[in-house]
């Protein structure tokens, strides 16, 4: 197993050194010895700029920052972001996949979504090459399935007639869904790295499994099988938050369609995502020293033992950046001192050479009396990306009282996102934060323009979509 230890050191009143990979972590530096009879004081020489803590040992690299790595003394509110991107493989061929498409054929879905998903179905099998398998599931109170086939010619052709053959009728049955696509991917699933469900619906559950709890734990249990769970939700009409939640426990990506015309789109992207996986089971945990306490994981579900954080991330594909943003509370009182705040690891499979790896990386704020440096080394990128993951709490909000028709107050959630990027641009410059004043504005637009129930609904799918982007869930997040 691969390991990569950064350490980051920072000395007296010097700022970061920039980062030395493989060495151990440098000592203090002794203050000079005076000189008799005149002591001579000299100022210490002015610190090179912040460099963020950077760790690339295999098909992620991960890039952390503190938003204050110069602090005051006492208690301290300070954010930490940590940047995950999947390695690029130029000119590499595309794995192989074991696929299975769920789509619901509920009564809602009849007409225009329907023709559609048939539509994108059809597409998505004319991408496929013999080497892949695709596996059709199509539920509504019942559940029928074409059953996992090599995607040879023949077989495509198989797969296209049974497309034709799908007819809206029924109730919501996701779990027989979800559970009869399982089944599909299981008859194969030793053969392929990369095994992955498309789960497509526009409506609730109301047959089988109908709570959410239940429903999660079948994409808990999916992940845990090896396989990836990905969930689009097409209309206006359907559980944002159950949808959500599959395709975080499943490790896959969400997707919101207000037109069903666009599911080619998004199925296709799906397909290239898992044909250029380069890593799974990535789990990123953070050990808290003493002096620092857990604020809040912002927009992850994490699990805390201790002083021990740990946050499940998506599969990843080549290049897809995911973003985890953290709230801390950091307390010293020692002038000059350099304060640990805290240790991160990563540890994730590695598709491109098939190990196992963990690498790792320290973040550490030096402790000052002096204001203006504090102000001065602010992190303009941690910074902005803090006030992303705090506007995208209000956003979540901002969902909930539109859909309960607290309008005004939705609204008000709206322009205190204003303000936090009016703060945030004294650091970064107003041009940094431009496009995010922009949306909110845009928000705020949309949220006066929904006069009705399927415009409000409409406008609360896409909050929670622009929450999801804001919290860093970008490349999960289409």
């Amino acid at each position: 197993m691969n390991r990569t230890v950064l350490f980051l050191s920072l000395a007296g009143g010097l700022a970061l050194t920039a980062l030395v990979l493989g060495l151990p972590q440098l000592g203090s530096v002794q203050p000079p010895k005076p000189v008799t009879p005149v002591v001579v004081v000299t100022p210490p020489p002015e610190p090179p700029p912040v460099a963020p803590v950077l760790s690339t040992p295999g098909s992620l690299t991960l890039t952390s920052r503190l938003s204050h790595p110069y602090i005051p003394a006492g208690t301290s509110e300070v954010f930490a972001t940590m940047d995950l991107t999947g390695a690029e493989v130029p000119g590499a061929k595309r794995s192989a996949v074991n696929l299975a498409l769920v789509i619901d054929r509920s009564g809602s879905m009849s007409g225009y979504k329907l023709a559609q998903a048939k539509q994108a179905a059809r597409h998505l099998v004319g991408l496929l090459r013999d080497e892949d398998r695709l596996a059709i599931v199509h539920y509504g109170s019942d559940v029928k399935s074409l059953p996992s086939l090599p995607a040879t010619p023949g077989n495509r052709e198989r797969m296209l007639q049974y497309v034709d053959g799908i007819w809206d009728e029924g109730g919501t049955n996701i779990g027989a869904g979800l559970s009869a696509g399982r089944f599909q991917l299981s008859t194969a699933q030793g053969q392929f790295g990369v095994n992955r469900l498309i789960l497509m619906s526009d409506g609730q559950p109301t047959e089988g499994i109908t709570d959410d709890e239940g429903l999660t734990r079948q994409a808990q249990e999916l992940r845990a099988a090896g396989v990836t769970l990905s969930a689009i939700g097409v209309g206006t009409d359907f559980n944002e938050d159950l949808m959500q939640a599959f395709a975080e426990y499943g490790a896959g990506a969400y997707g919101f369609l207000e037109d069903a015309g666009q599911l080619a789109t998004l199925f296709q992207k799906d397909l290239q995502q898992a044909s250029t996986s380069v890593a799974r089971d990535v789990t990123l945990t953070f050990t808290l020293p003493p002096g620092t306490s857990l604020g809040e994981v912002m927009g992850y579900r994490a699990s805390q033992s201790g002083n021990v954080v740990s946050v499940s991330l998506p599969d990843f594909s080549a290049g897809q950046l995911e973003r985890v943003v953290v709230r801390l509370n950091v307390t010293d009182g020692t002038v000059g001192r350099t304060v640990r705040v805290m240790d991160l690891k990563l540890a994730y499979t590695d598709l491109i050479r098939s190990v196992g790896v963990q690498n790792a990386a320290t973040l550490s704020a030096v402790v000052t009396d002096r204001h203006e440096e504090v102000v001065a080394r602010q992190d303009k990128e941690a910074t902005v990306y803090a006030a992303r993951a705090r506007s995208a709490a209000n956003v979540q909000k901002a969902a909930e009282a539109l859909r309960s028709g607290r309008k005004e107050e939705a609204k008000g959630y709206i322009q205190q996102n204003q303000a936090l990027f009016h703060e945030a641009s004294a650091v970064s410059g107003a041009a940094a934060v431009a496009a995010d004043v922009a949306e909110q504005q845009a928000t705020l637009d949309e949220y006066d323009s929904a006069d009705n129930e399927e415009e409000t609904r409409s406008a609360v799918k896409k909050s929670k979509v622009k929450a999801l982007r804001g919290f860093g869930k970008v490349g999960s997040t289409y």
